[in-house]
């Protein structure tokens, strides 16, 4: 090994996920700097590095020094202290604020920004906010290094870095030194083998008992993360032994340790209906709070009797023309007087089958019994759309519960129950187990709760099936609206989207209208690549014509990788549709002026939400910072938060939940195969409402057709509610 000393001089690639950076270094008395390569988390061009690691040779590139280990050293004297806050690396501070604070704190300027940030606010001109915003940016540019450093000086992979630093902040290392088996319980995406790792190293032996416990505990919030909410024990059993090597005997133990420290929940004698036997569960005790208070709130609201409201056929008839102009199908009509003698019930039917026609029709009818009407669905993208249709103020489930990011509580809960009388979700298949128990325990307990949704599209991404447990569970009220309403049954869409739902292939070949254009298209290709040039020139030319704004285009793709998934579709897209120079780099994208981008998690202080889609405004490059308008409203974001951002010309079908667009192009290759199914094909069309395209091999579409894997989801729901 060699060790070699200089200052950055230049970055010349750096990778934001893995942090693998191909730099030049300026070494003293070297008159040209050398080039390195290797994974430099946290630094920035001006710093003294000390890197240890040795020479090779490049075929093209000639003598570059492989970095296998780095130490950043600080500057120590005023001058060099003073240049070094100036730098503009740590944001917040300029050469006025530099100079301040170097002034007052002389020599021991860095260390009281890493360990007493609240001292600044000492010095004139930085108060609480300014302290806030130094004291972050120092420790997301220095933790990164110093967790990357040490994991991989214990042999660990870099990857999940990124993921410890988010969730511990700058606890990070701590917890990595003295608790590193929290990580399974914490960021189940790091897993048990980053964990293990160190610990293993630090001197963990392979059977003690917290290291035995933490495999379990792992395995069980892995398989939520699959969209499971138990687990049968035998197969933890077998897949703890595979990974932790310990004898049947001490995971036995374990699991004996962990439901006495109320960690887990285990149900015995439960049936398996596939073989016709009793096993045992292992529920993580959250789960399975949820998924018995949900059984429990909804057997405690059907025991209570509804008020008779006394309204006829006739006068709802009467009402509801009067209030909305629409006169509703027989169908319609019959459940519209029976929701009112129901405490819970559901809604649900495929597309054109009159859902919102409902909705609106119910909203009119208890306004007219004086009884307020509250609106909700899962996303913002949802919450909006129901808004739309309905004409009333509707809002996401996180926000009418009153969520609150930083303690992880829920303001409204059974001590303080929403103020409704009447309670209505719509994509409530969208809705996992955890925030339908906050739901229904928020639900007053003489109030109505109306869940609307489409039981066979895509499953929530958190755990559970919910909507289908509970309306297969037989106790609850259930109204399947089947009639397709006259408009729809001549669209091609909508006609498709309910093939599909019954398993039956659909007429692929185009039926075209009076001026020879269709609503479907099956584009047939069996080459990945050949699909995504061919969905690139179908957005760049022929539905561009058609459609211009950039929200009514919308690819669809059932993967995140390979050829035709989300990360190629949207490098090839943004090339296609965006010519603007410049830009900000992050994780690998590059956000230009005009780019369709989308947020990735809720964000309550900027007021965005997961799924939320919108158009990059301005590039700010001198301070690394876009601006993003969704519908009107800008929102900031600097360097350190566009890791809440993706490019969205192309998203995932799961993404696309609860969105509507004016038309869907859609890739399906068998390159997909393993997320291949019914219901995923089914939920990408029935997000079209004027087109719908499909590109790519009739081979997949077959296997997806046939694949109907709905019910493969572990649950005791429905179980729960029936007993």
């Amino acid at each position: 090994m060699t060790t070699i000393k200089g200052t950055l001089h230049r970055i010349t690639y750096k990778n934001e996920d893995n942090h693998y950076t191909i730099a030049r270094l300026k070494i003293h008395d070297i008159r040209e700097p050398v080039t390195i390569v290797g994974h430099l988390a946290g630094v920035a061009e001006g710093e003294m590095l000390l890197l240890t690691g040795r020479w090779v040779s490049h075929p093209k590139y000639g003598e570059q020094f492989k970095v296998e280990r780095f130490e950043v050293t600080l500057p120590s004297t005023l001058a060099d202290i003073r240049k070094y806050l100036s730098s503009g690396m740590i944001k917040g501070i300029g050469e006025s604020m530099a100079k301040k604070i170097v002034d007052h704190f002389k020599e021991q300027s860095l260390d009281i920004i890493e360990n007493e940030p609240h001292r600044l606010c000492e010095i004139t001109g930085i108060g609480k906010a300014k302290m806030t915003t130094v004291s972050r940016a120092w420790d997301q540019h220095h933790a990164v290094r110093k967790v990357m450093q040490f994991l991989q000086e214990h042999g660990v992979g870099i990857d999940h870095a990124s993921a410890i630093i988010n969730f511990y902040g700058r606890d990070a290392l701590k917890v990595l030194k003295s608790k590193p088996y929290q990580l399974s319980r914490d960021i189940p995406e790091a897993g048990f083998e980053v964990a293990d790792a160190i610990a293993i190293k630090t001197g963990t032996a392979p059977t003690d008992p917290e290291r035995i416990k933490a495999s379990i505990i792992y395995l069980l919030l892995k398989n939520e993360s699959d969209g499971h909410a138990c687990s049968q024990q035998t197969d933890l059993i077998d897949r703890c032994m595979r990974l932790t090597g310990a004898s049947k005997e001490s995971i036995e133990l374990a699991f004996v340790n962990l439901e006495h420290g109320k960690e887990i929940v285990i149900e015995t004698d439960w049936q398996e209906s596939s073989q016709d036997r009793n096993i045992s569960v292992v529920y993580t005790r959250k789960m399975h709070k949820a998924e018995t208070g949900i059984a429990q709130k909804i057997k405690a609201m059907l025991s209570i009797s509804v008020p008779n409201y006394e309204l006829n056929e006739d006068e709802i008839e009467i009402e509801i023309l009067t209030r909305l102009a629409i006169k509703l199908s027989d169908e319609q009509s019959d459940i519209v007087k029976e929701l009112l003698s129901h405490r819970v019930t559901v809604i649900t039917g495929g597309p054109g089958t009159g859902k919102t026609t409902l909705i609106r029709a119910v909203c009119a009818l208890f306004g007219r019994l004086h009884q307020k009407v509250i609106l909700g669905a899962p996303t913002g993208r949802a919450a909006r759309r129901l808004s739309e249709v309905t004409n009333r103020k509707a809002s996401t489930l996180h926000r009418m519960l009153l969520y609150d990011p930083d303690t992880e509580l829920f303001g409204r809960n059974q001590d303080s129950p929403l103020d409704a009388d009447v309670v209505i979700v719509d994509e409530s298949s969208m809705v996992d187990t955890l925030l339908m128990y906050h739901l229904i325990m928020a639900v007053p307990i003489n109030g109505i709760l109306i869940l609307v949704g489409d039981i066979f599209q895509l499953p929530s991404v958190g755990p559970g099936n919910v909507l289908s447990d509970i309306i297969s569970s037989g106790v609850v009220k259930t109204f399947l609206l089947t009639k397709i309403f006259r408009q729809a049954e001549l669209s091609p869409i909508i006609i498709n989207a309910h093939c599909i739902r019954n398993g039956q292939m659909p007429v692929l070949e185009r039926k075209t209208k009076e001026d020879g254009l269709s609503e479907f298209y099956f584009i047939e290709n069996n080459d990945p690549e050949r699909v995504v040039k061919t969905i690139t020139e179908l957005c760049s030319n022929r539905i561009k014509n058609a459609f211009s704004h950039i929200h009514e285009i919308q690819v669809l793709t059932p993967m995140h990788k390979g050829e035709a998934g989300t990360i190629n579709l949207n490098q090839k897209l943004q090339e296609a549709l965006n010519k603007t120079s410049g830009g900000v780099e992050s994780r690998g994208f590059v956000f230009k002026t005009g780019d369709k981008v989308m947020h990735l998690k809720n964000n309550y202080e900027k007021d965005v939400f997961n799924g939320d889609i919108g158009v990059v405004n301005e590039v700010v490059k001198s301070e690394n910072r876009i601006v993003v308008d969704y519908d009107g409203r800008l929102v900031d974001y600097d360097i350190l938060e566009l890791d809440e951002l993706t490019l969205a010309y192309a998203v995932s079908v799961h993404k696309s939940q609860g969105s509507e667009y004016s038309a869907v192009v859609i890739a399906l290759t068998t390159m997909h195969y393993p997320l291949l199914q019914r219901n995923l094909l089914y939920t990408a069309i029935t997000r079209g409402k004027e087109l719908v395209i499909i590109v790519g091999s009739r081979r997949a579409f077959e296997i997806a057709l046939n694949n109907n894997r709905t019910d493969m989801r572990l649950s005791g729901l429905r179980e729960k509610i029936q007993n």
